[in-house]
């Protein structure tokens, strides 16, 4: 699988995820699946009720919201997007633990070197990560 995300949603999610240092921060993803690409058509920010820089957990609240107007637009639920603010832009063993819908595209930002960012997409299934690409691209 692919993951489509423009490059304007990157820089958002970056921007996001650095305002909300030293805690990690969150979102959903939503749009399209077309064969084995799915293509971001909207970025949810949503609250780490947390308030961790080791873990995060979304509102329900605004969770509910994101999948009503989801829904609404008929886009998809294609994952979610977290930050590692101190570690590797790979899944933590609660992310793997806490990773229930084996079909999501989990995407983590590594904020660890803050000037080289690492943003990857991960499948999870039954404990077992494997990398996804993800491809930014710009609107034309």
């Amino acid at each position: 699988m692919t993951i489509l995300l423009k490059q304007q949603d990157y820089v958002e999610i970056l921007s996001y995820t650095q305002e909300k240092l030293p805690n990690e921060a969150c979102g959903l993803l939503a749009g399209r699946i077309e064969g084995e690409v799915k293509t971001v058509e909207k970025v949810y920010y949503l609250i780490n009720v947390d308030q961790s820089p080791e873990h995060f957990s979304m509102d329900p609240k605004e969770q509910f919201a994101a999948i009503k107007d989801i829904r609404s637009k008929g886009w998809m639920l294609l994952g979610n997007f977290h930050s590692h603010p101190s570690s590797p832009s790979r899944p933590s063993q609660e992310d793997i633990r806490l990773a229930f819908d084996p079909d999501a595209s989990y995407l983590i930002l590594s904020l660890q070197d803050k000037e080289h960012p690492v943003f990857k997409s991960f499948k999870i299934k039954e404990g077992t990560v494997n990398e996804e690409e993800l491809r930014l691209f710009d609107l034309p």
